[in-house]
């Protein structure tokens, strides 16, 4: 058996514990739960006060009894609940010992709440963070909100890319879809209405780069995007369009980017049927390169301790072929919060601090060029 002095400090242990759950329960249950847990907290509070006064009232002024006090019946009740025993103070009349027969048993009954009131918070809590309610701590990321195939074949992309991704869905079975698929380091997910602004706030919405709104349809795409602008108006927004007539209608609106995807593919069909080899290399370029001969296009950002700050575009071009066999296509000029992207600019154009590069290279190259000049993206 436990020392007496070992035995209360488990039991102190376990009624911290206990405590310290529940404390944490009442924040994160349905309402209706937290209503039940304490009408049975005060349920039980109420069955241990009446037993104490009735012990207190019968064994008092009897002889031998050691509950002379309401304070010796509580510190019996406790003693006995939590299966300490010190037997320092016990009931000696007919009725006293059945009001501790019955204190006895319904500990019992005290340990299966406590035990059962854990198990609904350990689940609670487990649901709260598979729906992403606990919020995410992700910056510089993409917020897709909408969940479909298109997104799904987006996603693979970023998450190949090794962007951040925060997918807000209404749609609960696809949660369960997108947590097996990918790997919750780089995928957050979000389950709630839309049109529940302050929620959209766990993605961190306010800290993303971009956010693209994957809706089914055109018209609940430019509605949703009106009202999201009114909550988050300094974020950048992308959509893509079944009706490229409406390209105008959503960038008034606030759009930042506007893809046709019927646009897209014809393009892609023509340059198949006319020069199909170009149209290869085209899809493949437009993708994330998985393996070192796969081709891609990326954008490098030029921070302020880079070598190539000061260097003339016309000499990076070749030096950057030459050491990496990266071939230089453009830059992109910022002019406050404006983008001047320079295709293939001619004369004598240096590069800065903060401009952008835009290159074409094979994952041999990627690496060559983080070797040789410290360049990576998204720097």
């Amino acid at each position: 058996m436990l020392h007496a002095k070992t035995k209360s400090e488990a039991a102190t242990f376990l009624l911290f514990n206990f405590f310290a759950l529940l404390n944490r329960g009442l924040h994160t249950v349905k309402k209706p739960d937290y209503r039940k847990l304490i009408y049975s907290l005060l349920s039980l509070l109420l069955f241990y006060g009446v037993i104490v006064f009735l012990l207190h009232a019968i064994e008092t002024d009897v002889e031998g009894s050691k509950m002379t006090s309401w304070q010796d019946g509580l510190w019996y009740v406790v003693a006995t609940i939590t299966t300490v025993g010190y037997g320092d103070v016990i009931p000696v009349t007919y009725w006293g010992r059945a009001l501790g027969f019955l204190v006895m048993l319904s500990s019992l009954g005290v340990y299966g709440f406590i035990i059962g009131q854990i198990a609904n918070f350990m689940s609670t809590l487990k649901e709260q963070r598979e729906l992403g309610l606990n919020g995410t701590g992700f910056k510089n990321h993409v917020v897709i909100i909408g969940w479909n195939d298109f997104g799904r074949a987006v996603i693979s992309h970023l998450v190949a890319a090794g962007k951040d991704v925060a997918v807000i869905t209404k749609d609960r079975t696809s949660i369960d879809i997108i947590r097996e698929s990918y790997n919750s380091d780089q995928i957050y997910t979000l389950y709630t209405d839309y049109n529940n602004f302050d929620m959209l706030e766990k993605a961190n919405i306010r800290h993303a780069s971009i956010v693209f709104v994957n809706l089914n349809d055109d018209t609940e795409k430019l509605v949703y995007v009106i009202n999201l602008k009114k909550h988050f108006s300094n974020l950048n927004y992308v959509v893509t369009l079944d009706n490229g007539n409406l390209k105008g209608t959503f960038q008034n609106a606030g759009v930042t980017y506007t893809i046709c995807k019927n646009e897209i593919s014809a393009k892609l069909m023509a340059s198949y049927i006319f020069e199909p080899d170009v149209a290869l290399f085209s899809e493949e370029i437009l993708a994330y390169a998985h393996t070192d001969n796969e081709y891609d296009i990326k954008q490098i950002k030029i921070t302020a301790n880079n070598s190539l700050i000061g260097v003339y575009y016309d000499k990076a071009f070749f030096d950057l072929k030459k050491t990496c066999n990266v071939i230089l296509i453009g830059m992109v000029k910022m002019q406050g919060a404006e983008r001047r992207f320079i295709k293939n600019p001619e004369g004598s154009l240096k590069i800065e601090a903060d401009d952008y590069l835009v290159m074409m290279m094979d994952g041999k190259g990627k690496t060559a060029l983080k070797k040789q000049f410290g360049l990576k993206e998204n720097d």
